[in-house]
């Protein structure tokens, strides 16, 4: 018998783990609520890292070691003291890089327009087919665009089913009242995102996303100059992108998660290499323009 419960104990262990598609790091922050048992804050922060570590969002079977990381911060802004919050998410993934201890930023993100109800030792449901509450549509929304951005790194296209899903979960919340799902939400909400990378026309961005770090990033643990060269010949690419739609979101997030890695990057290329970039860079990212002009000195 007791052979029995544990060979069961065991296969549920591993189903479990097998189920895990992310490596979920939450936080429930809240600064500018003034009450004194803030329980329902911690509650909530282990319900969503719940929902997020235990659903399987990817088709593949994911090792422990190949989880994605991510961060998810929910800063609640209001609560009415009961179960109405307002929040603002803030929502990060990144990429381990071939042959180092180096992870890339794919994605870095704050979602103003988080909007839900949580009652304390609630479950957080969720599902494809329809719209079953805020909280667990914005998670399930990042959650799918988390994966897809990571796919799409290791393989051409690889993100389309997932932002697919993305989509899906867009297309769900449009009988909700909550901002953020519609496309009069504003031009920079989880609507554009999702119809972005939905969008044939951004598939050059896509393509480039690859690329970089595929054919550049991944290759640079072995030859750093090989690996930063063939990004610096994909560069002229971003200015074709840049021309498709002034201030889209996507190209929007790409910037906001590598201006940063792209200035490190060049810091140590040849002048002429960095002056190259630099002059690329503050064209198609003017918004970055002040970080860039470091790669002159």
């Amino acid at each position: 018998m007791k052979t029995i419960l544990l060979y069961a104990l065991l296969v549920l262990f591993g189903f479990r783990a097998a189920a895990q598609d992310l490596n979920a790091r939450v936080q429930v922050v809240s600064p500018k609520i003034q009450v004194t048992n803030k329980r329902i804050f911690q509650t909530l922060e282990t319900a969503m890292k719940d929902f997020l570590n235990g659903r399987k969002w990817s088709a593949d079977q994911i090792l422990p070691q190949e989880r994605i990381d991510c961060n998810f911060v929910l800063n609640i802004t209001n609560w009415d003291g009961g179960s109405v919050f307002s929040a603002e998410l803030q929502v990060q993934s990144s990429r381990p890089i071939f042959g180092s201890s180096y992870s890339s930023t794919l994605l870095n993100i704050n979602d103003r327009d988080v909007d839900f109800t949580y009652n304390e030792g609630q479950t957080i449901d969720f599902s494809d087919q329809n719209f079953q509450g805020n909280l667990s549509s914005v998670m399930a929304f990042y959650a799918y665009i988390i994966v897809g951005m990571d796919y799409d790194t290791f393989s051409h296209y690889g993100g389309t089913p997932y932002f697919a899903s993305a989509q899906t979960v867009v297309t769900n919340a449009q009988t909700g009242s909550y901002k953020g799902w519609k496309a009069f939400d504003g031009n920079i909400n989880r609507y554009w995102l999702a119809e972005n990378l939905n969008n044939k026309l951004y598939a050059p961005l896509r393509d480039f996303m690859y690329d970089y770090h595929r054919n550049g990033l991944d290759i640079m643990a072995d030859n750093a100059n090989k690996g930063r060269k063939f990004i610096t010949t994909l560069l002229p690419n971003l200015q074709q992108i840049d021309r498709q739609r002034v201030g889209s979101m996507f190209p929007l997030i790409f910037y906001t998660a590598k201006s940063d890695e792209l200035v490190l990057l060049y810091g140590k290329a040849d002048s002429q290499e960095r002056l190259q970039a630099m002059n690329l860079l503050m064209k198609t990212d003017p918004a970055n323009g002040t970080k860039y002009q470091v790669l002159q000195k």
